[in-house]
């Protein structure tokens, strides 16, 4: 029998938020070595088309505070290489994604 192969339905994706998130407290904290230059963004994953989820976001609909408080739009130039993917990539990608973008200097909200 063939082993089942796992459908590549994930993505993850970054959000460029505004510039003045960095003026909420826990975001600022959790990000104490952010390069002023780069921009301050969310990172995540979704089952959904990423332009669809930001859509989500911005409505209010399980939503992250600050995407939907500060996203300004979506920044595939970061993600889009990456998808699709199954969901355990997915879920790990968001996280090495984050890291990488934390030690590039940007400012990151990882989900």
């Amino acid at each position: 029998m063939p082993a089942r192969r796992e459908k590549l339905r994930y993505s993850v994706y970054v959000v460029a938020l505004d510039d003045t998130v960095w003026n909420v407290a826990r975001f600022r904290h959790a990000n104490p070595d952010y390069r002023f230059e780069r921009p301050c963004v969310y990172v995540g994953m979704t089952g959904l088309d990423p332009d669809v989820r930001f859509d989500r976001h911005k409505a209010g609909i399980q939503s992250n505070r600050y995407v939907r408080d500060f996203g300004l739009r979506l920044m595939p130039e970061l993600y889009e290489v990456f998808n699709p993917m199954p969901y355990d990539g997915a879920r790990d990608m968001e996280v090495e994604l984050a890291i990488g973008l934390r030690e590039a200097g940007y400012a990151v909200w990882q989900a």
